[in-house]
């Protein structure tokens, strides 16, 4: 993606005034705006929000902090889309890294929730740092996206296999679960496959008396407030690839995204709410708030309306609804604790199929960065820990040093691309 702008204009991206883009909100406001922006909501209430149960049940964290997890992710990530779109009068959502809340899994494993917390919150100070200075382009210059797409492929992976060892234990709910996420979108193009999954997924572990709600477990819980802890450990190995997450992945998908369909995105500015976002999250101990690839492809398609200039309006919709979702986490996580191990893991399996698909193509699709995407591929798969560094980092390292000593020409043409 060739990014150029005007020094003068690089810092801030001006914008509109907010109250002047909320008086024009009401005549956006229409079938195809709401549409988009509550399939949007939907898609990121439901796979990537399993995602993150999942991620914190197996990192060890109690039921209080993998709601504060939750709220802070949805809320924030919620207020991020609702400025953001008001801001520019452009289909900008907000949410979190998913490929992040995968890696976190090893992560909380070797560090407790609040040193964690701690890298969250160096992640955003790089992240806003990265956007006031305007250094993206030369960090990602030696940091080549094929091989950051590799490690995420590479941490990301074990879902997909999970699809197909859960469909092995249970095998009515797993194969009800797949004819879901196929068969339903194809009846009813207004339902997201992630759902469609999910609903016949429900049906059928009702069927097989796997399904147990417990009624005391349905109250409100609030959000706890998980004070930061620094160490070493933790910002090398959370600190830094999350932050190359973040404008990597998630928020070089929305820009290439909202170009695609004629917009000129305030990329500096949706950096550095991004890095904001992400340093007031990891007080709730929440990973990071940032602008979202998925949510915002959904609301600046066409399917949002003919008027592109309207199409904020689903960015709104989708923001209001992601920060209803993070007042109510408490009741998120009742209800997937009813749910069976195998349909959970078939269900982020799934909801990860194109996050995999994007980052296979994006590492390997392109004659460059071979060497180093492979070796960055394996490291991250097999999850190992060197001094208290996790595999992603060790992936992205190891990436970038073979491909300096044996592809250090795919280097030089990448300072074409990246300016």
């Amino acid at each position: 993606m060739e990014i150029q702008q005007n020094e003068k204009e690089f810092r801030f991206e001006k914008g509109y005034k907010i109250l002047d883009s909320l008086r024009e909100l009401p005549k956006h406001i229409n079938g195809s705006t709401i549409t988009a922006g509550a399939v949007a909501a939907i898609f990121g209430c439901t796979g990537p929000a399993l995602l993150v149960i999942k991620a914190a049940a197996d990192g060890g964290l109690t039921n209080v902090q993998s709601i504060s997890w939750l709220f802070s992710i949805y809320f924030i990530g919620g207020l991020v889309s609702i400025f953001l779109a008001l801001k520019y009068k452009q289909p900008i959502c907000g949410a979190f890294n998913i490929p992040a809340a995968v890696m976190l899994v090893t992560v909380l494993k070797t560090f407790n929730i609040y040193e964690a917390s701690g890298a969250y919150f160096i992640a955003g100070i790089i992240v806003l740092l990265l956007g006031i200075s305007g250094l993206i382009g030369k960090i990602m210059r030696w940091l080549p996206l094929p091989i950051v797409m590799a490690m995420i492929a590479g941490a990301m992976i074990k879902f997909g296999t999970g699809i197909i060892t859960s469909t092995q234990s249970m095998p009515i709910v797993g194969l009800l679960t797949l004819a879901g996420f196929f068969i339903i979108p194809k009846i009813s193009k207004k339902v997201p496959p992630v759902l469609g999954a999910l609903v016949l997924g429900m049906i059928a572990v009702a069927a097989t008396g796997s399904l147990h709600f417990k009624a005391e477990d349905f109250r409100f819980i609030a959000p706890q407030v998980i004070m930061p802890q620094f160490s070493l450990g933790a910002t090398l190995s959370v600190s830094i690839p999350l932050a190359i997450l973040i404008i990597g992945s998630e928020n070089a998908q929305a820009t290439g995204v909202l170009i695609s369909q004629g917009y000129k995105p305030p990329i500096n500015v949706m950096t550095i709410v991004s890095g904001i976002g992400s340093m007031i999250t990891s007080f709730f101990g929440g990973h990071n708030a940032n602008v979202a690839g998925p949510m915002t492809a959904i609301c600046a398609s066409e399917e949002a309306g003919e008027d592109k200039e309207g199409r904020y309006a689903a960015s709104v919709i989708n923001g209001i609804l992601f920060i209803v979702f993070g007042l109510i986490a408490s009741l998120a996580m009742a209800f997937v604790s009813a749910l069976p191990a195998a349909l959970t893991n078939i269900i982020a399996g799934l909801a990860m199929i194109n996050v995999l698909y994007s980052s296979f193509h994006d590492a390997f699709s392109v004659n460059k960065f071979k060497y180093g995407s492979f070796f960055a591929l394996v490291i991250a798969m097999s999850n190992i820990t060197i001094f208290k560094i996790s595999a992603p980092l060790l992936a992205l390292v190891g990436g970038v040093i073979i491909s300096l000593l044996v592809e250090s020409k795919d280097f030089k043409k990448e300072k074409v691309a990246i300016k």
